[in-house]
C-alpha cells in the first residue's frame, strides 16, 4: 500500500500591506477642513478684530504631525521603489529561476592524482551521478520531517530566504565585519548549490535571496523540496536520498526507518566529518541532534526519538574501484574542509598529491605477504605511513591490509586512528631529558620501583620490563636502545609529564589531549595516530627540523587556474640538532640494542637506519617506527576490534613489515636523487671516554670504559662515583674513623650504587660499603692511675689503683721502667679484663728494684693489641738496698722488657692520647739517671 503523502500543517501566510492613513480620507482629520491658514482672507461679514489671529498650539501640533507623516510616507515609498527597482534589476541579471530543474543534475567531477600524474580516483558518479530521482510521494515522512526540522523549520511559510540573515549580512558589511554564512533556507541552499556558489559577500547574499524569492514565486514548495532531496549530497558518492539510502543501508528510500532517516539528514552539513564508515560516533551524535530538533518542532515524541537513537546502525559495506583508497579519502576530507563540498564535488578540481603509487603498491604487497605470518598470532590488520622527512610529504599511506575486507573493518583508516604507541614514544621522553641536562651516558638504576597509584588495588603501580628482569645500572643509551621500561618511567618522573606533552605537541602530535596522564605515558599510556607519530620522527631524521605532514602538492580548478601549491619552506627548528642526533645515534646503535634484539634483527637495513619498536602491555598494538636520511616509516600491527594478540611484540610483528617495506622504498627514493646516507653529525658534539657503568670520568679502578657522545658542555667533569675505594674498620666492619688503629683499617674497592640500587646490588653479589661509622673505636677511653700519684715517694709493697677502659678491651698490662723516659719496660702484671673503673689494678713490691726514679705504666689492650695507656713517676726509697727476691705469689716478679718508649712521658693527671699500634720491642741501650744525684743505675737483669 502506498504510503500517504506528508501533509505539513503550516500556515501559508501571504505578505500584505497595512492600510495607510491619509489626511484627506482619515476620519481623524474630519472636522478640520474649516480651518484656515493665516494667509487666507476673512469670510464675508466677519470683521477682523485688531491684529491678524495666531494659530493655536493644537493647530501647530496637527500641522507638524501631517508634515511628518507625509515625509515618512514619501521616504518609505521612495525606499520601497528603490528596493523594488533594485530587486528587478538584480533579478533580471540573475539566471532564470526556470533553469532550476535543468541545473539540478549538472556537475563536474574532481580528479585526484599521485605525484607522478597517475590517476588515483575521480570523484564522480560512474553510473551517471549516483543519483536516482524519486518523486516526493515516495520519500518517507520521517525523512521529509527530519530534513525540514533540521535545515529549514519555516520552509512552508518563508518567502524562500531568511530576512534576518539578510539583515545580519547588511549589518556585518556596514560594520566592516566578516560576513558569515548560516541560516540558509532549503531554497537558498539550492540557489547556492546550483546558481550563485558559496562566496560569502553581501552582494552574493542579496543575489541568493532574490533568486530564492523568484524560485519560490515560480515553483510550489513541494517541487522545491523534491528537487532539494534529489540534489543534496550525502557523502560517499551518494547524491539525493535514493542513492544515499542504497549506499548506506542497501535499501529503497521508502523503507528507511526513523533512525536511518535521521542519520542521513545528519550527514548533510559535513558528509566527510560525519561519515559513518570513518567516524561512526560523530554520525550517531549528528543523528541525535536531528532527532532532538524533530521533537522540538513537534514531528515526533521524545519516546520515538529515544527509540530511534537506540536503533543499531547496519551499514552496507562500501566497495570502490579506487587506488590507495584510505589516502584518497583522507585527501578528500582535507579538500572538503578547505573548499567545501560544492567545489569538491562539482568544481572539476585537478588535485596532485604527494603519494607515490609505486611506494604505495610496495606497502600493499608487503602487508599482504606479512599478514599471513601474523594471523597465527591473532593479528589481522596492518597500517603504514611513509613520509619524506625533507619535505613532510606523505609518500605512502596504508589504512588497513585490505580496504574491501569487512571482516577486519578494512574501510577504517587506522593510520588516522589513535592507538597506544607502546615504547615507540620513548625517544620523545629522552630527548626532553637531554634538554634538561641528561646525556646518553647518564646512569639510571633499572630496578623494580613502586609508584603511588590510588587506581590500583594495591595502592601503587610497579612497571616491569618486557623480559620481566632488572638490569641494574644502565646508561640512557642502553635503556633506550633496549627499550627498558623502568628507566623510561624514571626519566619521565625526572622531566615531568608536562614536559613530554609539550615535546609531543612540538613534534606535531595533537591526539594527547586528555586532562590527565600519569607516568605510564612514556610506555604508551596515551593514544596517538600512526600519521602523527611517524611525522614526529621526521624531526630526528632532519636534525630537529619539523614540517607538518602534507598530502597535497597542487590544486587547479576547472579552468586550469592553480589555486594551491605546496611549499615545504624551511620548516621549524623544534629540536637542538645535536640532541636530535643523539637520539639517532642511540636508535641506530646495533651494538647497544643487541642484548635485547640480537645482532641481526629486522631493525638493520642495507642502508644506515635508526628504528624504535613499541608493544603495549596487553599486546593490542605492535609498532615499529624508523628512518633513514631520506624516508621515515611507521608501521602498526594489531586488530581493528582492539582485541589482544598472542604475545606479538613490535619487533616481531611490525618489525618485518617495516624492514621489507623500507628495502623496497629506499631504491625509489634513491632514483629521485634521495639516497640514504650516514646521518650527518652536527657541530658542537664531543666524544669522551667514560666509565661504562657510571658514565663519569674513569679512574684506575673502573674495569670497563667506552667512548660516548656529548653536547659540548655536558660532558662529565667528575670522576667515577661508582667504583670507589673506601676504608673499613676490620674490627667493626663499618666505616673507619680517625680513632680506628691503622692495623684495623682496610681499604676495599666497592661498586657504590644509590639507595634505590643497593638491594639489587646485594642480590647480585655486589657488596655495598657500610654506611655507619665504626662504633668500636670511638675515641672514648679512660686509662688513668689514681694511686700512687705522680711524683710520690714509695717503698715496700704498694697498690696501683685507677681505671682502664677502651673499645674492644681484652686485657690490662702494668709495667715499670727506669727513669722518667724509660728505654725498656719490665712487666709488673698482665691479666685479662674488659675494663676497670676506679679500682685495684695491680700490686708492686718495690723491694725488687733499686731505689731511684721509676715510671709506672698501665696499658689497656684490645683484641689486636692496640693499646691506650697512662703513666706516673715515683721515687722508690726503701731503707736498705734489698737483695732481689721473687715477688710473692700474688704479685708477679717484675722484669724489664726490651722495648723502646715514647719520647714523651704522660702525666697521670691527664688522659693520654691513644697509641695507634702496638709498640715493636727492641733491646734497650740506655741506663736510667736519677735526677737528684746523677748516679748511674744499672739496667735490671732479665
Amino acid at each position: 500500500m502506498e504510503e500517504p503523502h506528508l501533509c505539513v500543517q503550516a500556515e501559508r501566510a501571504r505578505p500584505h500591506f497595512a492600510d495607510v492613513c491619509h489626511p484627506t480620507s482619515c476620519s481623524r482629520w474630519q472636522g478640520t477642513s474649516g480651518m484656515h491658514r493665516p494667509s487666507d482672507p476673512a469670510p464675508t461679514g466677519v470683521a477682523p478684530q485688531g491684529s491678524e489671529p495666531q494659530p493655536s498650539d493644537l493647530t501647530l501640533f496637527w500641522r507638524g504631525f501631517v508634515i511628518s507623516v507625509a515625509g515618512i510616507l514619501t521616504l518609505s515609498l521612495a525606499v520601497v521603489a528603490l528596493g523594488l527597482g533594485a530587486y528587478v534589476i538584480i533579478a533580471l541579471r540573475l539566471p532564470s529561476p526556470t533553469e532550476l530543474r535543468a541545473r539540478a543534475a549538472s556537475f563536474v567531477s574532481t580528479k585526484i592524482y599521485d605525484r607522478n600524474g597517475e590517476l588515483l580516483w575521480e570523484i564522480f558518479d560512474p553510473t551517471g551521478g549516483k543519483r536516482t530521482l524519486v518523486p516526493l510521494k515516495q520519500i518517507p515522512a520521517s525523512l521529509i520531517n527530519a530534513t525540514i526540522a533540521t535545515e529549514d523549520p519555516t520552509f512552508y511559510s518563508n518567502p524562500g530566504f531568511s530576512p534576518l540573515a539578510i539583515a545580519r549580512a547588511f549589518w556585518q558589511d556596514l560594520t566592516e565585519r566578516e560576513i558569515v554564512s548560516g541560516g540558509s533556507t532549503i531554497t537558498q541552499q539550492l540557489v547556492k548549490s546550483l546558481f550563485v556558489g558559496r562566496e560569502v559577500t553581501l552582494k552574493r547574499k542579496i543575489q541568493e535571496a532574490v533568486l530564492a524569492a523568484e524560485i519560490t514565486r515560480t515553483y510550489n514548495k513541494d517541487t522545491i523540496l523534491e528537487i532539494y532531496l534529489n540534489e543534496i549530497y550525502y557523502g560517499n558518492l551518494a547524491y539525493g536520498v535514493a542513492a544515499a539510502a542504497e549506499t548506506y543501508f542497501g535499501k529503497e528510500v521508502s523503507d528507511l526507518t526513523l533512525g536511518e532517516s535521521a542519520l542521513m539528514v545528519g550527514l548533510v552539513p559535513a558528509p566527510v566529518a560525519y561519515d559513518p564508515y570513518q567516524n561512526l560516533p560523530a554520525a550517531l551524535e549528528a543523528r541525535k541532534v536531528v532527532l532532538d530538533r524533530m521533537v522540538k518542532h513537534g514531528y515526533i515524541t521524545q519516546k520515538e526519538a529515544d527509540a530511534a537513537a537506540a536503533e543499531p546502525v547496519k551499514l552496507k559495506p562500501l566497495r570502490y574501484d579506487i587506488k590507495a583508497p584510505h589516502f584518497v579519502f583522507y585527501v578528500r576530507q582535507l579538500l572538503e574542509q578547505k573548499y567545501g563540498t560544492d567545489l569538491l564535488y562539482h568544481g572539476g578540481l585537478q588535485v596532485h598529491t604527494t603519494l607515490d603509487l609505486r611506494m604505495q603498491q610496495a606497502a600493499e604487497q608487503v602487508a599482504q605477504a606479512q599478514i599471513k605470518n601474523l594471523i597465527p598470532h591473532k593479528a589481522n590488520n596492518i597500517a603504514l605511513v611513509a613520509i619524506d622527512p625533507a619535505t613532510g610529504e606523505i609518500r605512502a599511506m596504508l589504512g588497513s591490509v585490505d580496504y574491501n575486507d569487512a571482516s577486519i573493518d578494512g574501510q577504517v583508516n587506522v593510520a588516522l586512528r589513535p592507538r597506544q604507541p607502546g615504547s615507540s614514544i620513548k625517544p620523545l621522553t629522552y630527548v626532553a631529558a637531554f634538554e634538561k641536562g641528561w646525556t646518553p651516558a647518564t646512569m639510571i638504576m633499572d630496578v623494580n620501583t613502586k609508584y603511588p597509584d590510588p587506581s590500583q588495588p594495591s595502592g601503587f603501580w610497579e612497571p616491569k620490563n618486557y623480559d620481566d628482569k632488572e638490569h641494574g645500572p644502565v646508561s640512557v643509551r642502553t635503556a633506550l636502545a633496549n627499550s627498558y621500561n623502568i628507566p623510561a618511567v624514571k626519566t619521565l618522573q625526572y622531566i615531568g609529564v608536562d614536559s613530554l606533552l609539550e615535546m609531543a605537541r612540538r613534534l606535531g602530535i595533537k591526539s594527547l589531549n586528555q586532562p590527565f596522564y600519569g607516568l605510564s605515558l612514556t610506555l604508551g599510556g596515551g593514544e596517538v595516530t600512526p600519521l602523527e607519530l611517524t611525522g614526529a620522527y621526521t624531526a630526528f631524521a632532519t636534525g630537529g627540523i619539523f614540517r607538518e605532514p602534507t598530502a597535497i602538492l597542487s590544486i587547479t580548478d576547472s579552468s586550469g587556474k592553480e589555486i594551491y601549491k605546496y611549499d615545504p619552506g624551511q620548516g621549524r627548528q623544534v629540536l637542538d640538532p645535536r640532541q636530535a642526533y643523539l637520539i639517532t645515534s642511540i636508535l641506530s646503535d646495533n651494538n647497544a640494542r643487541t642484548p635485547t634484539f640480537g645482532a641481526n634483527s629486522v631493525l638493520n637495513l642495507s642502508k644506515p637506519a635508526a628504528a624504535k619498536t613499541g608493544t603495549t602491555n596487553d599486546y593490542k598494538d605492535a609498532w615499529t617506527v624508523g628512518y633513514t636520511t631520506s624516508l621515515v616509516t611507521g608501521v602498526w600491527v594489531g586488530r581493528t576490534d582492539n582485541k589482544e594478540m598472542d604475545r606479538l611484540a613490535g619487533s616481531s610483528g611490525a618489525g618485518p613489515v617495516w624492514h621489507d617495506f623500507m628495502e623496497k622504498a629506499l631504491p625509489i627514493m634513491e632514483a629521485e636523487g634521495r639516497k640514504a646516507v650516514a646521518f650527518p653529525r652536527p657541530q658542537g658534539l664531543v666524544e669522551v671516554e667514560v666509565c661504562s657503568v657510571s658514565g663519569q670520568l674513569p679512574t684506575p679502578d673502573c674495569p670497563d670504559r667506552r667512548k660516548e657522545l656529548f653536547v659540548a658542555g655536558t660532558e662529565p667533569k667528575e670522576t667515577c662515583s661508582v667504583h670507589r675505594k673506601i676504608k673499613v674498620c676490620t674490627v667493626s666492619g663499618k666505616l673507619a674513623t680517625e680513632f680506628c688503629p691503622a692495623n684495623a683499617v682496610e681499604e676495599k674497592l666497592f661498586e657504590v650504587y644509590p639507595p634505590d640500587g643497593q638491594e639489587w646490588a646485594l642480590a647480585h653479589n655486589k657488596p655495598q660499603p657500610p654506611t655507619e661509622k665504626c662504633d668500636v673505636h670511638t675515641g672514648q677511653f679512660n686509662v688513668a692511675i689514681t694511686s700512687p700519684h705522680d711524683g710520690d715517694t714509695v717503698s715496700g709493697e704498694i697498690e696501683i689503683r685507677g681505671s682502664a677502659q677502651m673499645s674492644d678491651m681484652r686485657k690490662v698490662r702494668v709495667e715499670y721502667g727506669v727513669g722518667e723516659d724509660p728505654q725498656g719496660w719490665g712487666t709488673i702484671s698482665e691479666y685479662g679484663s674488659s675494663g676497670i673503673v676506679d679500682g685495684h689494678i695491680s700490686g708492686w713490691n718495690t723491694n725488687s728494684v733499686p731505689n731511684g726514679v721509676y715510671t709506672i705504666r698501665v696499658r689497656a689492650l684490645d683484641s689486636r693489641d692496640n693499646s691506650q695507656e697512662a703513666r706516673i713517676r715515683v721515687r722508690v726509697a726503701n731503707r736498705a738496698t734489698p737483695t732481689p727476691t721473687p715477688f710473692p705469689t700474688a704479685t708477679a716478679t717484675p722484669t724489664l722488657t726490651e722495648t723502646p718508649t715514647p719520647s714523651r712521658t704522660p702525666r697521670a693527671s691527664a688522659t693520654p692520647p691513644p697509641t695507634g699500634t702496638p709498640e715493636p720491642q727492641s733491646t734497650p741501650s740506655a741506663t736510667a739517671v736519677l735526677p737528684e744525684n746523677g748516679t748511674s743505675v744499672p739496667t735490671p737483669k732479665h
